[in-house]
């Protein structure tokens, strides 16, 4: 069976069992699981009974499915991602976002951890993005091209949705919640950047840096959806403070930010709702 027809194949499993278009989808980073507690009407799909899509092995990343309504707005929560580190092919790294877009979801939005890497940020900030460099070393596109998934030669300008970028920012105000804007730099992992790579990606004018996102986000452009993603500070980026960065820093973090990041994406999914049929 070749790629193509897996993907179709995952996307009416996963359709036969939550009966309905998911509006949103929504992709939880490390620790960002809490959001799917929050549908309404939920039905959760493991994604281990799904063939071909890769489950996660990176802690804080539960591997399921859940769909449900937020307010009146269909949503269909990822909870966790996998990531190339983990030894997955550029095309597994791919598939679920793959499988979003073969189901017809319209809006793709994304949450992860990051490291600070401007020195505006600190750790607990919450970040909009509007751009990205890719220093995974791939581009999840490479290949024969599908071309009723997308164009073989995307144009990137517009990645970050700008509508959706205002969306969130009036969300974030109406919660009293700063939100800052940023550029995401993202290598292979899985071992945290040195001193000088950090130096060299706020020289190509990076903010916050991390091991995971843009390939998904490549994906959903080349399909057509649009984009929204926020990232969560977790820590300075390597060689801004004196201290040895662990993972256990990145989740104990993410655990004190998932309720304000819950309560953004859920004012950002009911703006959305009220304005977009």
């Amino acid at each position: 069976m070749s790629y193509r027809e897996e993907v179709a194949r995952a996307a009416k499993l996963i359709q036969d069992r939550i009966r309905t278009v998911p509006k949103v989808a929504v992709v939880l980073g490390s620790g960002l699981g809490s959001l799917a507690d929050s549908l309404e009407d939920a039905v959760t799909v493991p994604v281990a009974g799904i063939d071909r899509w890769p489950v996660s092995t990176a802690p804080g990343h539960a591997g399921r499915l859940v769909s449900g309504r937020l307010g009146d707005v269909p949503v269909l929560v990822m909870q966790g991602r996998v990531h190339y580190y983990e030894g997955y092919s550029p095309e597994e790294v791919a598939f679920p976002t793959r499988v979003l877009g073969e189901m017809g979801v319209p809006f793709y939005f994304a949450t992860n951890a990051s490291g600070g890497v401007s020195h505006d940020l600190s750790p607990g900030d919450l970040v909009v993005l509007h751009d990205h460099i890719n220093l995974q070393g791939f581009n999840p596109l490479r290949g024969r091209n599908e071309d009723d998934w997308g164009p073989r030669f995307p144009d990137m300008t517009f990645t970050y949705d700008r509508e959706l970028i205002a969306i969130a920012e009036e969300a974030a105000s109406s919660l009293g919640e700063r939100l800052k804007r940023g550029v995401y730099a993202a290598f292979p992992g899985p071992s945290f950047e040195t001193p000088a790579e950090i130096r060299m990606i706020r020289t190509l004018g990076a903010d916050l840096v991390g091991m995971s996102t843009i390939p998904e986000v490549i994906v959903a452009r080349h399909m057509d959806m649009r984009v929204c993603v926020i990232s969560c500070v977790a820590n300075y980026a390597a060689g801004m403070k004196e201290a040895v960065m662990t993972h256990e820093q990145v989740m104990k973090e993410m655990g004190k930010a998932a309720g304000r990041l819950s309560r953004l994406l859920k004012s950002m999914v009911a703006i959305l709702g009220s304005r977009v049929p």
